[in-house]
């Protein structure tokens, strides 16, 4: 009987055995089984019960193997293709600490250096002080003139070939010693911080003849490619008009030497364009490092005519360029010198700082070529995400249209077809005339090309992030819906788009539909749409929405940028890749530099509060506030509009008394947005701790709580900011609703905006009728009643709709009164969608 149980329980462990097999643990694939899965994997990488139950009925191959064997296949490839994407990222990780690593040691070696060669001069200058004989100081700064004026000599040779190769070579030697060497007294830039995520390393000259800025960073591409960039400077320096290449031949080690012809743009109305008549040589190194050095020759009358030039300012370019250095395993170290002299004397004195300061230069130069070339980088690489159908070189190629329109309208350039009329006094508004432009692409023969009315101030205390948010987030309080509609319609193919516009009303609605933004956020893309509905009975079914492109730089305060712009043009619904842009705007340029303590984060409203950290202390303040007195900056504005042959007097008339109204928009805005204390007319200022917003979430989940009867949130602690942080990034969709005559809303968290695929900026734009549907707004109106008299209520599961035009289903939403801290007074109505997801 032993034996008998035995072999029962052995047979009994062989079926277990053989059920465990076949459950699906330890299935080995043929490589047929293998290719068939991984067919499917590529189509669908988490299949459902019934498409692998499909599978094993249409493969014969896999017709033996369980369900639960192919499921568990599938788990085991998703995650090895986990495994997969998190090595290669560590391992990008890995290259590019690496390679900072290496940057940063070659770089503390460098301030080791400049630290040596400090202790010296500063043990001879001690000697010399002490030292009696008064002689070998006029020795001494005879052989430094002689040192200066060295280089200048070799000039003389630019007429010939053997002497541009010397000029090449000395420039070559000149730019390496200022690269990687002790040239130049480097300083780092303030604010911005190396690291493997940062955009690299910057520091401007502390003192040198000209202004100077140097930066080193890490970047996915190759040497060849970058240097390709580099070299078409009008598609990353924003200010550059045009380069134009007179003379290339080949120098020795499979070098080129090019002579070049430069223009840049004045960045206001007040001073002149500058030009560049230079040498630049392109080279390899024994190491294998590619160089790209330029520097200026010699001659006032080198390059295209005087009659071409007599716009510019001849301008300096001492040895500068770009060192790029190919790293293991891929990408390359590239470091920037740019070392100007741009004339300071020609222009007024109040701009000379936007001439003399090196950190100018690093903003508008430097920084913009590396951070132009990581933003084509991850292009490449595919991390930058289309937006709306749009291919990101397409909307780079729309903010560089923007810029560049505006920019000829600035300068109003004779070779472009500008002319002048006169104007009514030395600080009216400049009006030009373009006859030879023609704004759009159809043969229209109304049209007489374009008019630009023009004019530039100066703003005293008033920072420039500030005013251009304002200016961005409430356009009615400035702009006139009229002229962007006549601008609008005259820019249309249509038969009446040249003699007039049917009449339209503004309703006040300004919807901001994101397009794109740099990888640093620090410039963005958008599609304005001011929605108007027409006066006629006759037209009440014809849209009068009017769009916008828009670019907008400069709204963070403490970001390192040059100036602060904001610049659209007008376009059709559709625009496609080619539409014709009459861009205009506002450019705000600081006069001083910012002071090494970063200022506090201004807001202008309750929702753009949530984005700030709060700041604690009065040290904080104090600083915010001594760096925003005595601050100095130039507005310049430049409106365009399409002008018909017949009507010229008519339309510069307009334009002119367009623009003086936008002027003096812009002046009751900034001394609205003043510091206090600077103006007696304004009023508190609000503190970058955000209490209003503080209070609302307070509000939000007090009232929740009363009227629920439940708890909203999960706080661990009761401070306020835990409270606004928790509310913040909750999961369910929270929205505030005015209670006005046609509610908007006035707060959102992060999920609310991911929802309506909006911004905190646009918010308030969007009125609560316009998310829901029909059998949305009946739940709505027929629950109204009951929320007022009960203070909260529930509206059935259903459908809405984000800004973009998405279809968005929720399971639930509550509505429930929100009232001020003392219970008798009601803010505003909240929503709460429960498990929300795009359709």
């Amino acid at each position: 009987m032993a034996m008998v149980a035995q072999m029962m329980h052995r047979e009994n462990s062989s079926g277990s055995i053989n059920k465990h097999l076949d459950s699906g643990k330890y299935v080995r694939y043929t490589t047929e089984q293998v290719e068939a899965l991984e067919r499917v994997y590529s189509e669908c990488p988490k299949p459902s019960s019934l498409r692998r139950q499909q599978l094993i009925r249409e493969c014969p191959i896999l017709s033996h193997i369980e369900p639960k064997q192919i499921k568990v296949w599938f788990q085991n490839r998703r995650c090895r293709e986990k495994q997969r994407k998190e090595s290669t990222r560590l391992q990008s990780v890995n290259r590019k600490l690496t390679a900072m690593n290496k940057l940063l040691m070659e770089e503390n070696d460098r301030l080791q250096k400049q630290v040596s060669q400090l202790v010296c001069e500063n043990t001879y200058m001690r000697q010399q002080l002490q030292s009696v004989c008064n002689v070998s100081a006029p020795n001494a700064d005879a052989s430094c003139e002689s040192a200066v004026s060295a280089p200048l000599h070799s000039l003389r040779d630019a007429n010939n070939p053997a002497g541009l190769v010397s000029i090449a070579e000395e420039t070559l030697a000149e730019f390496l010693a200022k690269a990687t060497g002790t040239a130049v007294d480097w300083v780092q830039l303030p604010g911005m911080k190396p690291g493997p995520d940062s955009v690299g390393i910057f520091a401007i000259s502390q003192s040198c003849s000209g202004v100077a800025a140097r930066a080193c960073g890490l970047v996915s591409l190759e040497p060849t490619k970058i240097a390709e960039i580099l070299k078409d400077r009008p598609s990353w320096y924003r200010d550059c008009r045009s380069v134009e290449v007179f003379t290339m031949f080949p120098a020795g080690n499979g070098g080129t030497i090019e002579l070049l012809y430069t223009q840049t743009y004045a960045p206001t109305t007040l001073a002149p364009a500058r030009d560049f008549w230079t040498l630049r040589y392109t080279t390899t190194l024994t190491n294998g490092s590619l160089v790209v050095c330029e520097r200026s020759l010699s001659g006032s009358g080198a390059g295209p005519s005087v009659a071409a030039a007599s716009q510019f300012v001849r301008a300096d370019m001492l040895p500068s360029g770009y060192l790029i250095r190919p790293c293991e395993g891929g990408g390359s170290i590239i470091h920037i010198v740019d070392h100007l002299n741009l004339q300071a004397w020609s222009v007024p004195e109040v701009l000379r700082p936007l001439y003399e300061s090196s950190k100018v230069v690093a903003q508008k130069i430097t920084i913009s070529a590396l951070r132009y070339i990581r933003q084509i980088a991850q292009e490449t690489s595919g991390e930058v995400v289309c937006s709306l159908g749009r291919q990101p070189a397409v909307l780079r190629t729309f903010s560089q249209r923007l810029i560049r329109g505006f920019n000829d309208a600035i300068n109003g350039f004779n070779d472009d077809g500008w002319s002048i009329l006169s104007s009514e006094g030395a600080e009216d508004v400049t009006i030009a005339i373009n006859s030879s432009k023609n704004p759009t692409t159809s043969s229209n023969s109304l049209l007489g090309g374009v008019l630009c009315a023009k004019a530039s101030m100066l703003l005293q205390n008033v920072p420039p992030a500030v005013l251009v948010r304002f200016l961005r987030e409430h356009r009615s309080e400035w702009a006139d819906f009229n002229i962007d509609a006549y601008a609008a319609a005259s820019l249309k193919a249509s038969t009446y788009g040249c003699t007039g516009i049917r009449a339209t009303r503004f309703t006040g609605s300004q919807i901001i539909m994101p397009l794109g933004h740099t990888i640093e956020h620090e410039e963005m893309l958008e599609v304005i749409r001011l929605e108007g509905q027409p006066i006629s009975h006759e037209d009440a079914f014809a849209s009068r929405d009017i769009h916008l492109l828009q670019m907008c730089s400069g709204v963070d305060e403490n970001a390192v940028g040059a100036c602060s712009e904001l610049i659209f043009a007008p376009i059709d619904e559709m625009f496609p890749d080619d539409s014709p842009l009459l861009p205009s705007g506002f450019r705000i340029i600081p006069l001083h530099s910012k002071p090494d303590v970063l200022n506090t984060h201004k807001t202008l409203d309750l929702t753009s509060s949530l984005e700030v950290a709060p700041t604690s202390g009065s040290a904080a303040e104090n600083a915010e506030s001594s760096s925003s007195r005595n601050t100095r900056s130039v507005l310049t504005i430049a409106f365009q509009f399409p002008l018909e042959s017949n009507l010229h007097e008519n339309v510069a008339a307009m334009a002119r008394q367009y623009v003086r109204s936008v002027i003096s928009s812009v002046q009751r805005v900034a001394i609205a947005i003043s510091p206090s204390g600077l103006c007696p007319s304004v009023g508190p200022r609000l503190s970058a701790a955000s209490p209003e917003a503080l209070t609302l979430a307070n509000w939000i989940c007090q009232s929740y709580s009363c009227h629920v009867g439940s708890e909203l949130l999960q706080v661990e602690s009761a401070s306020s900011d835990s409270v606004l942080k928790t509310l913040w990034h909750h999961q369910d969709a929270i929205l505030c609703c005015s209670l006005k005559a046609v509610p908007v809303f006035i707060f959102a968290n992060q999920a609310g905006l991911d929802m309506l695929e909006t911004t905190l900026v646009a918010l308030q734009d969007i009125t609560l009728d316009k998310i829901f549907d029909d059998l949305g707004r009946k739940a709505l109106f027929s629950e109204f009643a009951k929320i007022m008299q009960q203070g909260f209520g529930y509206l059935p599961g259903g459908i809405c709709m984000s800004t973009m035009g998405r279809h968005i289903s929720y399971e639930q939403a509550v509505v429930w009164k929100v009232f001020e801290a003392e219970e008798n007074t009601m803010h505003c109505l909240a929503f709460s969608f429960v498990n929300w997801s795009f359709v």
